[in-house]
């Protein structure tokens, strides 16, 4: 039975911090030093995120134990007492700034950033229409750039560019699936939701692919530009288009409402507005994640061994 202090930590939303691992993979620096410091940076981002994480639960702990799903969780059950989440949450959100600074000023600056970003989204910028998104969009790129600051690999602007526009992408994509399960489901919607339509997230998405695909292409076009390290990179671009195309099929509102149809193999739409579990649960996206991975190694190696010279 899972620990109720473990649950508060919400780990399932961890897949969110395997992002500061591109950094030595997209660098092509991939050593048991750049391995180190970028679980270093994966662990101090956990301990972060759960510590926001436990903080919300505090504060929404009155609301969450009217809510039928959400009284379940540790704080709003008493499973977890509000003075031991407290504890929690400053011994760890603490602990990361210190241990981040200690490995290198610009790895603690990014976690003090990260932790400002999410009081302010936590106060103001989830309320507030676009923002809200562009808030989770930066949360993504002090992750990315944590990565490289705990390896102090340089970072291409392409790569953190990228990474902006396919968190951006993201978090349209949430957007589209909460509205559509909230017009299935009848139930009430948060302000922010209103001010946003199909319309308007369908333009969004439209400059965000784009953007998204073209910030890639440029980047995996190789050092030229000042990209990646070999132009060979464009042969995983494939990988991305179809991730990207696969995820907008996951957030469509008619394959939603045909996934919530009853005796779909017991298939749960709406599955985008939680990007942590589109990446354990559903396979064309996994097996896509898992070739980009063996492709850009593959490269790696071929370079490494001076048959990819360039």
């Amino acid at each position: 039975m899972k620990s109720p202090y473990l649950a508060a930590l919400r780990p399932r939303q961890w897949t969110k911090n395997l992002i500061v691992f591109a950094a030595p993979l997209f660098a092509f620096s991939v050593n048991l030093e750049s391995i180190l410091g970028s679980f270093l940076a994966f662990a101090l981002f956990c301990a972060a995120s759960s510590s926001f994480y436990l903080l919300n639960d505090i504060v929404d702990v009155e609301a969450d134990r009217k809510h039928p799903v959400k009284c379940k969780r540790p704080i709003a059950s008493g499973a977890v007492s509000i003075p031991v989440a407290i504890a929690m949450a400053v011994v760890l959100l603490g602990g990361a700034v210190i241990i981040g600074w200690m490995r290198s000023r610009w790895l603690g600056a990014t976690i003090i950033s990260y932790a400002l970003l999410q009081v302010a989204y936590n106060l103001k910028l989830k309320r507030t229409v676009i923002l809200d998104v562009v808030a989770i969009a930066m949360g993504f790129v002090f992750r990315a750039y944590a990565g490289g600051a705990a390896t102090k690999i340089p970072l291409s602007p392409w790569f953190l560019l990228c990474t902006a526009m396919l968190a951006l992408f993201l978090g349209v994509e949430k957007r589209k699936a909460e509205l559509r399960l909230i017009k299935i489901s009848g139930g009430k919607t948060r302000a922010v939701l209103r001010r946003y339509s199909f319309g308007l997230l369908e333009r969004m998405e439209s400059v965000v692919t784009n953007g998204a695909i073209l910030t890639y292409a440029i980047w995996s076009s190789g050092p030229q530009v000042n990209g990646a390290s070999t132009p060979w990179m464009m042969l995983t671009l494939p990988f991305v288009m179809y991730g990207i195309f696969r995820y907008q099929l996951l957030s469509d509102p008619e394959e939603i409402a045909r996934r919530t149809e009853v005796g779909n193999e017991g298939e749960v739409g709406g599955q985008s507005e939680r990007p942590e579990e589109v990446l354990l649960k559903d396979r064309p996206i996994l097996l896509t994640v898992v070739g980009w991975v063996l492709t850009s190694f593959a490269i790696l190696w071929l370079k490494t061994q001076g048959i990819i010279i360039r």
